[in-house]
């Protein structure tokens, strides 16, 4: 559900396990602080790995085929010989419908393009290569692949199948069906897998059962444990249908779960594959529980919020403080039956900020960015607006080792000297900090601050009026998909008209939203950066110049800054979880020492609410909510909505 998150996927869990960057048909349209997590409905794909050494190729060391790999091959946490990961329940009882609530609506069953609205957790019918686990910082362990080789000097990577493996119609997967899923997604996907599996140079099909993936370079750490996320693609179903193309047909897959009834923009459901060829295998053990999953589309989340309260599904992320605090003094509350609890997030929250577009002249100089980060006023916002349940987010990877603070270190000096003069001097001579106000509403002194770095910058004020340096009348265009955030953006508004800007807050539906996004169509939006706990690849779609210009990229701010590549390709070939700690401090100053986004707020649990015929396991994943470890109990009754509630918050009439 929507919130005061981001519409870029945030601190909300990502669902059902799914990576964010290999969904780039899925646009998070959500904002924490509504609301404060991303939105339900648009959603990723699972992380996962797999291989074994060619006797003909020339390699001083012979590797040897794992059950799982690690980022800096340190063993994984479970063996060889273990039957289930520690945060499941091995006994979880099969059967039930698990029914949620989607957010906007969709167009598309196909998830990997940049066409249309691909429905929530489509993901759920692929397999992937590997899976990582949810309790380790980058560990993956095979499932289409049983075992996994990687080269000693991380130049290429090989993954074996498993005999078994097949896709819901029965034709099995081999090593062909790779070699077409890769090469579909970098020919005919979205233009984001390109810079995804850039370093990748070759695939070959070494028999039927074994797949070879050549880098580039040496010792691309991650790039075999990114290949294990790769999605198998039907080679035959796909023969004679177009790829590219988004639409509503029912695909084949070979996951746990396959499309079984689907109304167009309104309703998905998916039903659980009984003779799932993976089922026993003990990465899925404890997993999978539910028959039957169902989403529900609400364009209004308030009415949305009503039907869940109703009973009208089971399970449901608040993302809005307010809410939280106020919206559920109800008699099922208080009796038991929706259980309110806040789970412990263990992840990175990331940045969510409101992402200035640099591709806008008005935005290139940074005493601008500056001066309107100088405008939000978080600690009246947060008393005001969230009961003061948000902390400050002062990092890109805050809640974690890799945030930065205070001067740098001298490791980190190591790797900013040789950019000194390419990155802002404040880097070396001032711990970043943002503003702190006493949350009366009045910003007298951030806002003299900010009235004087926009008189530095050329802008001054005529007829009552900011004009910026060419002497045009300043008007921002901040860009939302929920209307619940109007009511966030509204004090910004004010501080900024007070300075004569005019912020102009414009709501498009989720279709128009995520088209505006794609062509870069924005002066403002409120994204986020998800971050795990082994920052990697996934900083190039953020950051690097490469993907400025991919519309599937996450690269929202239009960033294109070769200092800021430096920093990046650093921080993806760091050879010790030391060195990778050092480099993402590093990349981190100079990212908010640029000033591309006003810095919003965190919280580190889920705060999530469920009728009490669900449940889930004690022990806790703390990089996910693990939705697919939770169980219908087959002793209590599920419950019903109201007749009444019914009526008044239908998804039908949530779109009207």
């Amino acid at each position: 559900m929507v919130s005061e998150q981001s519409s870029a996927c945030l601190s909300q869990p990502i669902r059902h396990g799914h990576h964010p960057a290999l969904y780039p048909g899925s646009a998070c349209v959500v904002a924490q602080d509504s609301g404060e997590a991303p939105m339900n409905p648009l959603h990723s794909l699972r992380q996962q790995a797999a291989g074994l050494l060619l006797a003909g190729l020339a390699c001083t060391v012979q590797a040897a085929p794992q059950h799982g790999v690690t980022l800096y091959d340190e063993a994984p946490k479970y063996p060889a010989d273990f039957k289930h990961f520690d945060y499941v329940n091995p006994d979880a009882p099969k059967g039930g419908t698990f029914r949620q609530a989607g957010f906007g609506g969709f167009d598309s069953l196909n998830p990997f393009i940049n066409k249309g609205v691909p429905a929530d957790d489509i993901g759920l019918i692929y397999d992937t290569l590997a899976r990582a686990s949810l309790d380790e910082p980058f560990s993956e362990y095979g499932l289409v692949a049983g075992k996994i080789e990687k080269a000693p000097d991380n130049s290429w990577v090989r993954f074996y199948l498993r005999p078994e493996a097949r896709f819901h119609d029965g034709h099995p997967i081999r090593a062909e069906d790779v070699e077409f899923s890769f090469k579909t997604l970098m020919e005919h996907g979205s233009p984001m897998y390109k810079g995804y599996y850039a370093d990748v140079d070759q695939v070959v099909v070494e028999d039927p059962l074994r797949v070879l993936f050549k880098f580039k370079h040496k010792g691309s750490r991650e790039m075999p444990l990114i290949l294990g996320q790769l999605p198998v693609l039907p080679k035959h179903f796909w023969a004679n249908r177009d790829f590219s193309k988004g639409n509503l047909e029912f695909p084949l897959g070979s996951g746990p779960y396959k499309v079984a009834d689907v109304k167009a923009g309104r309703s998905v459901r998916y039903e659980r594959v009984k003779d799932y060829w993976a089922r026993d295998l003990p990465i899925n053990k404890g997993f999978y529980n539910f028959d039957v999953l169902t989403t529900d589309y609400y364009r209004d989340n308030t009415v949305a919020l009503e039907a869940g309260k109703a009973g009208q599904f089971d399970y449901w992320v608040e993302t809005s403080a307010k809410n939280w605090a106020t919206a559920y003094d109800t008699p099922a509350v208080r009796d038991g039956r929706l259980i309110k609890e806040e789970l412990p997030n263990g992840n990175p929250t990331g940045m969510q900020g409101f992402v200035f577009n640099l591709r806008k002249p008005v935005f290139q100089d940074a005493r601008v960015r500056e001066a309107l980060t100088l405008l939000l006023d978080f600690e009246w916002t947060n008393k005001q607006l969230f009961n003061g349940s948000y902390s400050r987010t002062k990092s890109y990877f805050d809640n974690s080792e890799m945030a930065s603070s205070g001067l740098p270190s001298a490791a980190e000096l190591k790797i900013l000297e040789p950019l000194r003069g390419k990155i802002p001097d404040r880097v070396f001579t001032e711990p970043f900090t943002l503003p702190v106000t006493d949350g009366s509403g009045m910003i007298r002194p951030q806002q003299r601050r900010a009235f004087q770095l926009l008189q530095e910058a050329g802008w001054k004020i005529v007829d009552d009026k900011m004009v910026d340096a060419q002497g045009n009348p300043v008007k921002l265009e901040f860009l939302i998909a929920q209307t619940e955030f109007e009511r966030i953006l509204l004090p910004y508004k004010r501080n900024l008209s007070d300075l004569g800007i005019d912020l102009v807050i414009r709501r498009a539906d989720v279709s128009q939203y995520i088209n505006r996004l794609r062509s870069r169509d924005y002066d403002m939006i409120v994204s986020g950066y998800p971050q795990s706990s082994s920052p990697g690849n996934e900083q190039r779609v953020y950051f690097d110049s490469s993907s400025a210009d991919n519309p599937g990229s996450r690269n929202f701010m239009g960033l294109k800054d070769p200092a800021i590549d430096s920093l990046v390709a650093g921080l993806i070939n760091a050879d010790s979880r030391e060195s990778l700690v050092t480099h993402t401090k590093a990349l981190d100053r100079v990212l908010l020492w640029g000033f591309y986004v006003v810095p919003n707020w965190h919280i580190k649990t889920w705060r999530v609410a469920y009728w009490n015929h669900i449940d889930h396991p004690k022990a806790k994943a703390l990089s996910d909510i693990g939705l697919m470890t939770w169980w219908a109990k087959p002793d209590v009754r599920p419950v019903t909505a109201t007749p009444s509630a019914t009526d008044q918050a239908s998804p039908a009439n949530a779109e009207q």
